[in-house]
């Protein structure tokens, strides 16, 4: 059986690995558009800005690990051809036959419109290793960078500008950052961060028009009539799924590959996995963009290739790094109508935020806070709900809430 997988990040290469430890023993191919091997996306806009880790320590797994399980690595080459009769997908000039294709295509960052100066030169997005080394030499302490967009993306690029020294400012068009993915605590929490490390934040404040001088940006005109002068600028608008090969092979796409509980899309044949996938979840359906989504359901395909016939559950997790600061989130906030702060006495950096939604626990957000999260998503894995009234208690036990 040939197994075919496009897209050479983290679930791609998830898959191919556990298809491998689970027995399969037939041909394994993973096509990737980049020409590394795979690797981390999250310490890109981080550590590796920082020049903390090399390339080295990015990749998930050595070249002798593909060799030694007899996975093909088709790297540097774009797919711009899939045949779901034929089973066949073509990349550059080589053509490769499938029995089953596996679409981990993953996501692309939304860039500014040309029109607004989305174009020049020092105007980058943080999405790959080639983003990093492009903008890389831009971090020189004095200069001024604006960053456009107040989600987690933005704010960690913040972080490591304002550690290196850079003059940084940061807009939200919403009324406060983190404004789609947190409550206001979490937002107010990372304000007062990032103020404290000289970070300008002006929230509800849009980018109207980027300006230049012999073609690179040189100024940012704000929806508040003001103009401020900068040196570079990084976007960080959110992202958006990568389907368009899966529109290309005629499979059914809507804010992502549409794929049932096992992973299969309209085609049985073709499987998908990641952040570029839209999946049934509850009574509904859900596209997640994290490392643990991408991990867990690729290897929950790869186990249902191989006929398993699992339905893929998610377990949501996530993290952030800014600063001394590490946020950890456990579940999927959606829905909450309060939010109950448990707060550590003696260090106002210590912090977690829990959602509920009536009496039942969503999510957390927990910062520097490992013991909230660890407790916090072992809750929300088994479905139980702590009185609210122990969490904003600092002095209760938290472990014992996991007693049966």
């Amino acid at each position: 059986m040939k197994i075919v997988v496009v897209g050479a990040g983290q679930a791609g290469a998830s898959l191919v690995a556990k298809l491998r430890s689970t027995g399969h023993q037939g041909e394994i191919t993973l096509i990737g558009s980049e020409p590394e091997l795979p690797y981390q996306r999250p310490p890109l806009s981080k550590k590796y800005l920082l020049g903390e880790i090399g390339k080295e320590r990015l990749f998930l797994r050595p070249q002798n690990f593909y060799d030694d399980q007899s996975i093909t690595l088709a790297l540097g080459r774009s797919v711009h051809a899939v045949d779901r009769t034929a089973k066949t997908v073509t990349a550059g000039d080589r053509v490769y036959p499938y029995d089953h294709l596996v679409l981990t295509t993953g996501s692309s960052p939304r860039r500014l419109p040309k029109s607004i100066g989305g174009t020049l030169a020092g105007v980058y997005t943080m999405r790959d290793l080639a983003d990093a080394d492009a903008m890389a030499p831009e971090f020189v302490a004095g200069r001024r960078v604006l960053i456009v967009g107040g989600g987690y993306i933005g704010l960690e690029a913040a972080a490591v500008a304002a550690r290196m020294g850079l003059d940084v400012t940061l807009v939200e068009m919403s009324t406060r950052i983190l404004q789609r993915v947190a409550a206001p605590q979490t937002s107010d929490y990372f304000r007062a961060l990032h103020q404290s490390h000289g970070v300008d934040i002006k929230e509800g404040i849009g980018l109207t028009q980027l300006h230049s001088v012999d073609g690179r940006v040189s100024s940012a005109a704000l929806s508040d009539g003001s103009e401020i002068a900068v040196d570079f600028v990084i976007v960080g608008v959110g992202i958006m799924p990568q389907s368009d090969i899966a529109a290309l092979a005629g499979l059914k796409v809507d804010n992502g590959i549409m794929v049932n509980a096992l992973g299969q899309t309209s085609d049985p044949a073709v499987w998908a996995a990641g952040d570029c996938t839209v999946f049934p979840y509850g009574t509904g359906s859900l596209r997640l963009e994290s490392v643990q989504n991408a991990i867990d359901q690729a290897e929950a395909v790869a186990g249902n290739i191989l006929g398993a016939d699992q339905a893929y559950v998610p377990q949501p997790w996530f993290w952030s790094d800014q600063y001394d600061v590490k946020l950890q989130i456990a579940g999927l906030n959606t829905g909450y109508d309060s939010v109950v702060t448990r707060a550590a006495p003696d260090d106002p950096k210590v912090v977690s935020f829990w959602y509920y939604e009536g009496d039942r626990l969503l999510a957390v957000d927990a910062m520097n806070d490992p013991r909230a999260y660890m407790v916090g998503k072992r809750l929300i894995e088994s479905a139980k709900s702590p009185d609210p009234a122990t969490i904003a208690d600092p002095n209760s036990n938290l472990k014992n809430l996991l007693k049966p």
